[in-house]
C-alpha cells in the first residue's frame, strides 16, 4: 500500500479524498493555487505545495507542476479528483514515466473512453447502441450548420473533452447552431485544451442514468448499480439519487452487463461511470443508449456508496496498489435509497446568475462529513452527510467551479431521503452571496418530483418563468405569520429593558399586525399564548433576540425558519421560499396605507453586467442601432459564457467598457439612447 498520496485537485472532493487517506494511514499531499492558499484542504492535508497563480489553466492543469510537487514530497501516487487532470492521458503517461502510479484507470481505457468522439466509434464497434449523429472532426460552423440539418433538430453540440455540463449548447434550429458552435469551441478550449466538439441528436423528453463501475487490475469488473442524474440545469446536474425510480432489476441488470462488457473491451480498472440516456417513455427500459464513460470518480459517488456501503475512494486506491476486489457481483445490495443536492453559488431568483464572493456566514446543518469507515459512517449523522471544502469567511472564486457543498441524505424510502433534504437544507445556513438552497428543497417537495416522473426537461418545463421559491400553502403563510408575531413580542420585550429610558418601564407592545405577501393576519400574545385572527394558534417555539434559527413545533409539525431582523419586520426563509413579513404594532398598522410607495427607475436603457466575471466580448460601439435580443457582449463567469442581450430596440449611447475588463455585479457596461 502507498505510504503517501498527491490530491492534483481542490475543494470538496480534495477534502473528501483526504479524509479517506488519512483513515487508511496514508499521508497526503495538496497542492494549491494563489486563490486557495487559506483552503479547509490545504490545511487538512499532511504537506501542501504551492502551484502557481489562480487560474487553473497556470495552476491545477499544468501537469509538469504536479509531478514536480510529487517529486518534491515523495509521493507515490495520484488521485486526480474529477476535473482538471483526471481524464487527460497525457497526464497519466507523464506520471508513468516518472513512476507515480496515477490512481485511476489504465492510459488504453482513458484514450480509449475519455474522448467523446472515439467512444462513440469504440462502442459502435461493440455493438452498443450509440445516440444518431456525427462522430467525425467538424471543420467550421458552416460544416456544423450542414450536419445539424442532415440530424435533424434539436441537436446537441458537445466539446470532445468536456464533462461536467462544460463545454455543451443545446441548438433547436440554424440561429442557435451559428450562435452557440464557437462558444463550445472556447469553452472546450479555456476548460480542457481541446476545441474539438461533435454533434448528436438530442432525444426528446429524455432520462440520464449512469451506471457505476468498479474494475480491480485483475480482470474483475463489476457495476454497482445505477444512479439517477435527471434533474439537470444548462446540463449541469443538479439532483442526484440512487437507486433510479424508473429502473426495474430487470434493467439494472441489462444496463449493468452491457456496461461492464463496455469496460472488459478497454481492460477498464478503477472507479469509473458509464453513462446513459433512456427513453423515459418506454417502461420496458430496452430504449437506452451510450453516451460516454466517464473514467474518473464522480460528484455524485455519495449516493452510491451510501446504499452500497462501498467506499468508491479506497477502492480506487487499493485498486491502484494492485490489490483484488474484496466484492463480487452477488455481493453488491441496495439498502434505503441516497439523495445528493449540489449546493452552488448561484441566485435561482436571479437567472441562475452565478455569484461569487465572501461566504460572511456558513453553517451546514450537520459538521463535514468525517470518514470513519463504517457502513452507516458513509450515510453522514442521522442520515445526513455534507461534503463540503468551504469554511465561514472563505471566498468562493470565479476562477473554478460555483458549487460550495454537497448535501447528501440516506433513508430507507425515497420520500424519507427527500424529506431529509428539505430538512436540512431549511438549516442550511448560507450568506454573503447567491445560492440555491430554496430552489433545491423547491425541488424536492415538487408533486412531479416525488412521482418519479423526471425527465432532463424538468426544471425548463417545471419553471418556465423563472425560480420565485416553492409554493406555499395558505397554512405555511399563517405559521409564518404567528413566528414573526411571536418575535416580534420578544424584541419588543428586550427593548423595554434597555437601560436610560425615561420614566417608568413600558408594557411591551403585544398585538400585531403581519403581512406577507396578500395575506394579513392579526396577532395577539394573550398569557403567552399565541392568537391568530382571534383564535388560539397551538405554536411552540422559544426565541432569544440574535437567533438566527428558529425551530417551531405548528400543530406538531416541526418547521425550522431561517430569520433575518429588518427595518418593519422580518425575512423569513424556509421550505425552498423566501417571505417578507411586514410587522407592525396593532395601533398604528392601519396608517401604512397612506404611505407613497416607491417607484424602481428604469434600468432597461443600460447594459448592466449580471454577475461579477470577465468581459470577453463586445459585439457594439457607440452609434450603432441594436435590436431587441441582439446579442451585444458576452461575460465570462465560473468557466462559463454568458451572452447578454439588448432588452428592447435602441442605438448605443456610451460605452463603459471593454474586452478584458473584470467587471463588478451591476456594472453599467453600455447605455443606449
Amino acid at each position: 500500500m502507498f505510504k503517501k498520496i498527491l490530491i492534483a485537485n481542490r475543494g470538496e472532493i480534495a477534502c473528501r479524498i483526504i479524509k479517506t487517506a488519512r483513515r487508511m494511514g496514508i499521508a497526503t499531499v495538496a497542492v494549491y493555487s494563489d486563490a486557495d492558499a487559506r483552503a479547509p484542504f490545504v490545511q487538512m492535508a499532511d504537506e501542501a505545495v504551492h502551484i502557481g497563480p489562480s487560474p487553473a489553466a497556470q495552476s491545477y492543469l499544468i501537469a509538469d507542476k504536479i509531478i514536480a510537487a510529487c517529486k518534491q514530497t515523495g509521493a507515490e501516487a495520484v488521485h486526480p479528483g474529477y476535473g482538471f487532470l483526471s481524464e487527460r492521458t497525457s497526464f497519466a503517461e507523464a506520471l508513468a514515466k516518472e513512476n507515480i502510479a496515477f490512481i485511476g484507470p489504465p492510459i488504453n481505457a482513458i484514450a480509449a473512453m475519455g474522448d467523446k468522439i472515439e467512444s462513440k466509434k469504440l462502442a459502435l464497434k461493440a455493438g452498443v447502441n450509440v445516440v444518431p449523429g456525427f462522430v467525425g472532426e467538424i471543420d467550421d460552423t458552416e460544416h456544423a450548420v450542414r450536419i445539424s440539418a442532415e440530424i435533424g433538430y434539436p441537436v446537441m453540440m458537445k466539446a470532445s473533452a468536456g464533462g461536467g455540463g462544460k463545454g455543451m449548447r443545446l441548438a433547436y434550429n440554424e440561429q442557435d447552431v451559428r450562435e452557440g458552435f464557437e462558444a463550445t469551441k472556447r469553452e472546450g478550449l479555456n476548460s480542457f485544451g481541446d476545441d474539438r466538439v461533435f454533434i448528436e441528436k438530442f432525444i426528446l423528453n429524455p432520462r440520464h442514468i449512469e451506471i457505476q463501475i468498479l474494475g480491480d487490475q485483475h480482470g474483475n469488473i463489476l457495476y454497482l448499480n445505477e444512479r439517477e442524474c435527471t434533474i439537470q440545469r444548462r446540463h449541469q446536474k443538479v439532483v442526484e439519487e440512487a437507486p433510479s425510480p424508473f429502473v426495474t432489476p430487470k434493467m439494472r441488470k441489462a444496463m449493468g452487463e452491457q456496461c461492464v462488457a463496455l469496460s472488459r473491451a478497454v481492460g477498464y480498472y478503477s472507479a469509473g461511470t458509464v453513462e446513459l440516456i433512456v427513453s423515459g417513455a418506454d417502461p420496458s427500459g430496452e430504449s437506452f443508449y451510450f453516451l460516454e464513460m466517464n473514467t474518473r470518480l464522480q460528484v455524485e459517488h455519495p449516493v452510491t456508496e451510501c446504499i452500497t456501503g462501498i467506499d468508491l475512494v479506497e477502492q480506487m486506491i487499493r485498486v491502484a496498489a494492485g490489490e483484488k476486489l474484496a466484492m463480487t457481483q452477488e455481493d453488491i445490495k441496495i439498502d434505503g435509497w441516497a439523495i445528493e443536492n449540489r449546493v452552488y453559488a448561484e441566485d435561482p431568483y436571479r437567472g441562475f446568475l452565478p455569484s461569487t464572493g465572501r461566504l460572511t456566514r456558513y453553517r451546514p446543518p450537520v459538521e463535514g462529513w468525517t470518514d470513519d469507515g463504517t457502513e452507516n459512517g458513509r450515510r453522514g449523522v442521522d442520515g445526513i452527510r455534507v461534503d463540503d471544502g468551504v469554511y465561514d469567511g472563505g471566498e468562493v472564486s470565479m476562477f473554478y467551479d460555483p458549487m460550495i457543498a454537497k448535501l447528501i441524505t440516506w433513508g430507507q424510502t425515497r420520500d424519507e431521503a427527500a424529506d431529509l433534504q428539505i430538512a436540512a437544507l431549511d438549516r442550511f445556513e448560507i450568506e454573503g452571496l447567491g445560492h440555491n438552497i430554496d430552489f433545491v428543497s423547491a425541488i424536492m417537495q415538487h408533486p412531479r418530483f416525488r412521482s418519479g416522473e423526471l425527465t432532463t426537461g424538468f426544471i425548463a418545463e417545471e419553471y418556465p418563468d423563472g425560480f420565485q421559491g416553492a409554493a406555499s400553502s395558505i397554512e405555511l403563510v399563517k405559521s409564518l405569520a404567528a413566528i414573526a408575531g411571536f418575535v416580534a413580542t420578544a424584541e419588543a420585550d428586550r427593548a423595554r429593558h434597555v437601560d436610560g429610558q425615561l420614566g417608568d418601564t413600558l408594557p411591551p407592545p403585544s398585538r400585531w399586525e403581519v403581512k406577507i405577501a396578500d395575506a394579513v393576519h392579526d396577532m395577539e400574545m394573550i398569557d403567552g399564548e399565541m392568537h391568530v385572527d382571534g383564535a388560539l394558534f397551538e405554536l411552540s417555539m422559544e426565541y432569544d433576540p440574535g437567533d438566527r434559527i428558529i425551530e417551531a413545533e405548528v400543530d406538531s409539525d416541526e418547521l425550522a425558519v431561517k430569520i433575518t431582523k429588518t427595518r418593519n419586520g422580518f425575512n423569513l426563509s424556509t421550505r425552498g421560499a423566501k417571505h417578507v413579513a411586514l410587522v407592525l404594532p396593532g395601533h398604528i398598522a392601519h396608517l401604512a396605507a397612506h404611505m407613497i410607495e416607491k417607484i424602481p427607475p428604469d434600468l432597461s436603457k443600460f447594459l448592466i453586467c449580471p454577475m461579477p466575471g470577465l468581459l470577453t466580448t463586445l459585439h457594439v460601439g457607440e452609434g450603432d442601432v441594436v435590436e431587441a435580443g441582439q446579442p451585444l457582449a458576452v461575460v465570462e463567469a465560473m468557466k462559463m459564457e454568458n451572452i447578454l442581450r439588448a432588452e428592447k430596440t435602441g442605438t448605443v449611447k456610451l460605452v463603459n467598457a471593454k474586452a478584458g475588463d473584470s467587471l463588478a455585479v451591476y456594472a453599467v457596461i453600455l447605455e443606449m439612447e
